[in-house]
């Protein structure tokens, strides 16, 4: 029975090894509002930089508004999503790069967010997806913001 003692506390050693990432993973709130501090229809924060394994819920703080992926700005292998209208939608960042989102509704007029997780490996694919106008005057500033992190780093 001694014999065994050792290999439970190991055995429980390495399930709390592997638990330990999931216990660091940070948790956002992107608030879907419609009157932001780029204008009306926005995300608040447009831009956060994350990584793998963390988590962003976004938040209809206000009526008419979804989130989903930009189809393009996607890392490889991520896999993309579609919230509800006025349902908050939780999503997990399995893969490093650039995440672009929308809110459907208001693409045109603007509504756009870029998560970075980790180094944004697909950043020069994501810049080359066609935006609508207004979209692409508010990803202009978030793709700065994204180059001027990675330079820092």
């Amino acid at each position: 029975m001694l014999a065994k003692l050792p290999m439970i506390g190991l055995a429980a050693g390495f399930a709390a090894a592997l638990a330990a990432p999931a216990a660091l993973a940070a948790h956002y709130e992107i608030a879907m509002v419609h009157n932001g501090s780029t204008g009306a229809k926005a995300f608040e924060p447009a831009f956060i930089q994350a990584s793998v394994g963390d988590t962003v819920t976004f938040v209809p703080v206000d009526k008419g508004f979804n989130a989903e992926i930009i189809p393009g700005m996607l890392p490889l292998g991520a896999r993309g999503f579609r919230g509800g209208m006025n349902e908050p939608v939780t999503i997990t960042l399995t893969q490093e790069g650039v995440w672009g989102v929308k809110s459907m509704p208001y693409y045109g007029m603007g509504m756009v967010a870029v998560i970075q997780v980790g180094s944004p490996v697909n950043l020069d694919e994501a810049m080359s997806i066609p935006q609508p106008a207004r979209a692409q005057a508010r990803m202009e500033p978030i793709f700065a913001q994204v180059l001027q992190n990675y330079e820092a780093n």
